[in-house]
């Protein structure tokens, strides 16, 4: 089995989640104690979603982070790398459009989407102020970007065992549940190395994001970034 590395070769981060498809979903709930579905109400609240607007679910894997969008009434491209991940939700959700892609050279128009959002999934682009760029051209003006990411605890002593569990205790949960347990331990490894919340924020900016704003969820273990893209 392989893994990717923090150098996040596109080929190899795609090959990685293709094969830790079947039981991605359940990982997630164990590895984040439960916490992730109150992440991914957070995540849907700052969407905004409405009825019959079109949304883009960028490294939305299986499709779990779009369902909700779709059941909201709202058009809504479940878009990831690996194959492997589209097609476990395309068997389950067959009324969700489920696409290959990029983030960091998407192949959709200019200004075709009310708003964009990725969960988990920015810290395994290697280039991501460019996938930040590529999410703003696609976004209509006075669209809204929301992204959820792992990020850096807010109190120092809850920071350091945070990171202590992250690497001890992932990688044997791994061994047990998953068929790569090798790739849980890059994702342990990413999100260590991922920048903290202020410098993102500032990545946002200089993407050409507005009133770009964070809130730290579950301590800063995730954070919560929305910015706007400028009305015409």
């Amino acid at each position: 089995m392989n893994r990717a590395d923090l150098n996040k070769n596109t080929a190899d981060i795609a090959s990685m989640f293709d094969q830790v498809a079947d039981r991605y979903d359940l990982m997630n709930g164990v590895m984040s104690m439960g916490q992730h579905l109150y992440w991914r109400a957070q995540t849907v609240k700052a969407v905004e979603a409405a009825p019959g607007q079109r949304i883009l679910d960028i490294a939305a894997g299986t499709g779990t982070s779009s369902e909700p969008f779709a059941d909201l009434g709202a058009d809504v491209v479940a878009a990831d790398l690996s194959e492997g991940m589209l097609e476990v939700g395309r068997k389950r959700r067959p009324d969700i459009t489920f696409v290959q892609a990029d983030v960091t050279d998407l192949r959709f128009e200019d200004e075709e989407f009310d708003a964009v959002t990725m969960s988990y999934g920015l810290r395994n682009v290697a280039d991501y102020p460019r996938a930040l760029r590529e999410l703003y051209r696609v976004t209509k003006p006075g669209g809204r970007i929301v992204i959820n990411e792992f990020s850096t605890p807010t109190f120092a002593p809850f920071r350091a065992v945070y990171k202590n569990y992250i690497m001890k205790a992932i990688p044997p949960v791994a061994r047990a549940l998953s068929s790569n347990p090798e790739s849980y331990v890059y994702l342990a490894e990413s999100i260590i190395d991922w920048p903290d919340q202020d410098t993102l924020a500032q990545a946002f900016e200089q993407a050409g994001w507005r009133n770009v704003q964070y809130r730290n969820l579950t301590g800063g273990i995730v954070a919560l970034h929305r910015g706007f893209k400028p009305g015409k």
